[in-house]
Formats: structure tokens, sequence, C-alpha cells
């Protein structure tokens, strides 16, 4: 006999919200193994001892976390999902009985007490502390990469950085700019300059790589420990390459200055590949595992450096027929040493079609040569070859930022938000490996 339910609700039900979230509940996980008490002693002098109570700021960081852990890129969407979900209520401690904050809420806070405290980068430093006194990160093999994030502006807002004055008499976004300009008086964060900014989002950087067309955006850039696939280094710059590298030392400092260590190797693509990064790293006991960045007009058949004879005592190069070419010099635009035949040694050569088509040859020898010829032969090895694998990891977690979290665009603007972002992102992505981690250790020890 086919039964037919009812539909009818009761008027009292004995219900408890923590009898539904399952015991290996993701939320069930990190309420057990993470700790958010840091967070009213950090935000303490930002409240007043008088007046009416606040939210609890830690209400609020467990439900803006919640839209990272579950891509809700929309506050008033998140309010909505957490009205509803039984297992975000109970997270947050909000009862069916309590009022759920309005999403104003966490703009008043992201822009106020959250801000000046660096509250979300305290708690990405907390987490990446905790992975290692967990025995999670190993800190060894590390690799870098970046990657570009849409800004939340469109190219057709850009104007020339000289009409900013007269676009801010009709548009906020450009008058709160140089406001902020003017009150920072350059003391305030330093901004790629670009000679034509977005009047929606002036930080936003203008860029275009391979065949994709032009967008404004940012690079979000990750230092990774291979081993366990934590990030344990974020940074938000311009989207420029050059960025890319001067991100990658300052997350290596920042991690020794934090914890007291430093990787053993680095790898990442060519792109950081230039003799400055390999040469810094080199001074750091630091071995890269990343290919030299070629000459951008690419491979000649032409003799290379290894043919010449380098003499440090006059400090001059000889060529295969046993000329020299003297030093001239350092050229500043490519930080290279300059090396110069004459015309009257190659003019009459019999290798001169193989040595240069110029009317004389001329060597440029980079400033970090030694570091450049280091990270040649330690492409050749076969640890390279192992690095590199491990190297995909971050273009993982970049795939898990943009598909997962659902930051392929960014919500919010300006660099100081833009960074917010990129660390609740990463705190989400090593909250789910470290609770996972624990859990399964303590299983491990409880079956032992």
């Amino acid at each position: 006999m086919m039964g037919q339910h009812p539909r009818s609700e009761s008027l009292f039900y004995y219900f408890r919200i923590e009898d539904q979230v399952p015991e290996n509940h993701l939320l069930r996980l990190i309420d057990r193994h993470v700790s958010f008490e840091f967070v009213r002693e950090k935000l303490r002098d930002s409240y007043s001892e008088t007046g009416r109570p606040s939210i609890d700021p830690i209400v609020l960081l467990r439900i803006l976390l919640l839209g990272y852990l579950y891509g809700i890129t929309s506050e008033r969407r998140l309010v909505e999902e957490l009205r509803m979900h039984l297992a975000w209520r109970w997270f947050t401690g909000l009862g069916f009985d309590q009022e759920l904050p309005n999403h104003s809420t966490f703009s008043k806070n992201r822009h106020g007490r959250f801000q000046e405290s660096n509250l979300f980068q305290e708690l990405f430093e907390r987490i990446v502390e905790q992975c290692i006194q967990a025995g999670l990160v190993q800190g060894e093999q590390m690799s870098v990469d970046g990657s570009f994030i849409q800004a939340s502006a469109d190219h057709h807002s850009r104007i020339a950085r000289e009409q900013l004055a007269e676009a801010a008499k009709a548009n906020y976004g450009a008058r709160k700019y140089l406001e902020e300009l003017e009150k920072e008086n350059g003391n305030g964060e330093p901004v790629h300059q670009q000679d034509k900014v977005s009047t929606t989002d002036p930080d936003a950087t203008y860029l275009t790589k391979g065949n994709r067309a032009a967008e404004l955006g940012y690079f979000d850039n990750y230092l990774i420990d291979n081993e366990s696939c934590v990030i344990v280094g974020v940074q938000a710059t311009a989207a420029r390459l050059s960025q890319e590298s001067a991100a990658a030392r300052d997350m290596i400092d920042r991690y020794r200055e934090r914890h007291g260590r430093q990787p053993h190797s680095l790898a990442a693509d060519n792109t950081y590949g230039n003799g400055e990064l390999l040469q810094w790293l080199d001074d750091r006991g630091i071995t890269a595992y990343i290919r030299v960045k070629e000459n951008p007009n690419g491979p000649t058949d032409l003799y290379g450096i290894e043919k010449f004879t380098y003499v440090p005592e006059q400090n001059y190069y000889t060529c295969p027929e046993g000329k020299p070419l003297n030093y001239v010099g350092i050229n500043p635009h490519d930080r290279t040493h300059l090396y110069y035949s004459t015309v009257k040694r190659c003019r009459d050569c019999p290798q001169k079609s193989r040595c240069t088509r110029a009317k004389f040859r001329s060597l440029a020898i980079h400033t970090c040569e030694p570091a450049r010829q280091r990270a040649y032969a330690l492409a050749k090895t076969p640890e390279f070859a192992i690095s590199q694998r491990a190297r995909r990891k971050v273009e993982a977690l970049f795939a898990e930022l943009k598909n997962q979290i659902g930051l392929r665009r960014l919500r919010l603007r300006r660099m100081r938000f833009v960074r917010e972002q990129f660390y609740l992102a990463a705190v989400a992505q090593n909250l789910k490996r470290l609770v996972r981690f624990l859990n399964k250790t303590a299983q491990q020890i409880a079956t032992a």
C-alpha cells in the first residue's frame, strides 16, 4: 500500500542543532581543532567600554569564513544561506531565536576594526603556525607562483592619470582615491604607477598576457610547502610580472622572521628566473630549482659565452681565436657587464660568421652570472625534475581558489581590501588541510 505523507507542522519540537551536525563534518572539525579566541583580545582596544554590546567579532569572522569555505561571494546571499543552513548556524553559535547580523555589518567592520588591526593577516599567520606545530608543514622544499585575479572594474573605466582631478568631480571612486592620496601624503603603501588608471578601482593594473584580452586585475602570490600543499605565504601585488619576484622575496623573508626558518629549496617557473632573484636565493643558501630566464630574442646559432675564456686578473675575455674583448662598463638597463672587441680584431677573423653578424663581437655578462650558471647546472639534475612536478601543486591551489572558492573575479576594490580577500581565501584553503590532518592523526592515536 502506497503511503502518503501529509504536509503539516507541529506546534512544538524537541530539537538540538548540535545533534544534527555529523562528527566528521568540516565545520565540526574546525570548531574542535582551531581556536578564534585571540580575535577578542586583538580587537579589544577598538571597542568602547560603555554602550550597547556589539555583535561578537568571532561570530562575524566565522560567518565570513563560511563564505570562503563554501564559495559564497555575496554577503547578502551568505546571510540568506545562514538563515537556512543548520550546520552553519551551529558553527556560528546563532540559534533560531537569535537575530542574524545585517549584511552591511560586515562592510562596516571590514573597513574599520578588521582593517586597522590586520586581523586577517594575523589569522592566516596563526593557522600557518598551527600547521607547523602539528607537523603538517615540513618547510624544506617550497614552491612559489602568482595568478592573475580579475578586478571588479571594467577596462573602459580607465582614463589618463592627469584627468583624475576632473573626473573626481562626478566620480565617487576617483574622488575617494584622491582624498586618500592627499591624506597619506606619500606615506601610504606603494602602488604600481600607470599612465592610465581606472576610476572604479585605481589600484588595479591593466595586463595582457599571451593571447588573452587585456584586463584589469591583481596578482595573488602564493608560497607553499611542497609536502603538505599548505600555503605559508600570501601577497597581493600589481599585475606585473616584475612584481612576482619581489613578492617571492618578501614572502620568504616574512616566513623566516615569523617562524625562524627558511626553505632549503625553492621551485618556480621561468618567470622567476632572473639573475637578481637567483643571486638572492644563492646568498641565503636556498637551492633554486628555476629555469633561467633566457634572452627574449630567442636562441641563436652564434657562439655562446661558453666559447669565451675569462681572464680575471685583467678583467677581460678572450675569443676562440685568442683575441681580447675588453671591459667597457655596466649597462644599467639590464644590469650586465659589457665586453667589446674591435672592428680591426674581428674584420679578418676566420670564425667571424659563427661568432657575430655585427662589425665586432660584444659580450653582455649579467652581474649575477655565477648564480645563473649554477641554476643552469641544477636544471640538469634529477632533483630539478622532481621539484617541477611538485610545483604543480601551487597551480592546483589557484584552480581551487577560482573554481571552488569563487575568486575568479574580485568583489572588493583597492589593494588593501584585495589583500584581505586573498588572506581569507588562503585561510580557508589551509583550514581544510589542517583539520583533516589533525582528525586523521587523532584517529590513529585512538586506534593505536
